[in-house]
């Protein structure tokens, strides 16, 4: 297969030695946190998105302390805030979110709900005590590769909008050589479902026998669409892994099954430079541990 090495480039490069198994975790300091919007709230603590939150409010399927929540109400560290009768752990704006490059092998699901309870990707990433983890797009089913979690809703939400761009990078394996004609008819674009669909780039990444592998990127992440944009020109893909997602690209040693944290710098970078504050740039600084 091609080599999926690379760098990350801009916010978010990650720590050296910072691979680590699923069953350990980073100790982070518990702070309490001032009162603030709930829907806000909810989002960076990784239940839904704003809007999602503001939609749930106004339906009375949240409460705080036994009471039903009102749009624009705040909440305070403390409060007991339920989302559809259960309890959940508020994270506050004043923690920094924390974020994880996942190799997701093929059989995995990024979901929580399945109707055929196969196995999620959740289920490998480190405990939190306060949230949850929130996926950065999804990866099907049979497709292995880069994937992004966070526990900040609004992060993840920028990082998936589309006014940002961000390249998705993909190795593809096929069966037999793409003409120039197939080839140029993906990079001009093509007609799917539910709309046109084109790749920012298309190149070789060699292969043995029968089998031909190549680099395609693009600037969206619609359901399987690398898949179906390949079947509309009558080609079958045997094997999809993505490489790249926006600046981070999949670590060459970052084995399948595998998470990898960013750091707390890293993450600080990477809020500034997708326009978002420092949660803990008001936070006076920590004392140190008496010896």
């Amino acid at each position: 297969m091609p080599d999926s090495s690379g760098t990350v480039g801009g916010p978010g490069k990650p720590a050296r030695g910072g691979q680590r198994d699923s069953s350990r975790r980073t100790r982070h300091q518990e702070v309490a946190g001032k009162p603030e919007r709930l829907h806000k709230l909810l989002a960076q603590s990784g239940i839904g998105s704003r809007r999602e939150m503001e939609e749930l409010i106004a339906a009375g399927r949240i409460s705080i302390n036994g009471e039903t929540a009102s749009v624009g109400q705040t909440a305070s560290a403390g409060d007991r805030v339920k989302v559809n009768g259960k309890l959940v752990q508020l994270r506050f704006s004043d923690r920094l979110p924390r974020v994880i490059l996942y190799h997701k092998p093929e059989g995995e699901i990024v979901s929580r709900n399945d109707p055929e309870h196969r196995p999620n990707v959740f289920t490998s990433m480190p405990r939190i005590s306060a949230g949850r983890w929130v996926a950065v797009g999804r990866l099907d089913f049979n497709t292995s590769g880069l994937l992004l979690l966070t526990t900040s809703g609004d992060l993840a939400n920028r990082l998936m909008h589309p006014r940002y761009q961000l390249v998705r990078e993909y190795a593809v394996r096929i069966l037999g050589e793409l003409t120039e004609e197939v080839r140029r008819q993906l990079l001009d674009g093509i007609d799917l479902d539910d709309g046109p669909a084109q790749f920012a780039s298309f190149q070789e990444a060699g292969g043995e026998g029968a089998n031909r592998w190549y680099r395609v990127s693009l600037h969206e992440g619609r359901n399987r669409e690398v898949r179906r944009m390949f079947e509309a020109v009558g080609v079958v893909v045997s094997r999809l892994m993505r490489v790249r997602y926006g600046p981070f690209a999949l670590p060459p040693g970052l084995k399948r099954g595998q998470v990898l944290e960013l750091s707390e710098a890293d993450v600080k970078k990477l809020l500034a430079d997708f326009g978002m504050a420092n949660p803990e740039a008001g936070r006076a600084p920590r004392r140190p541990r008496e010896r």
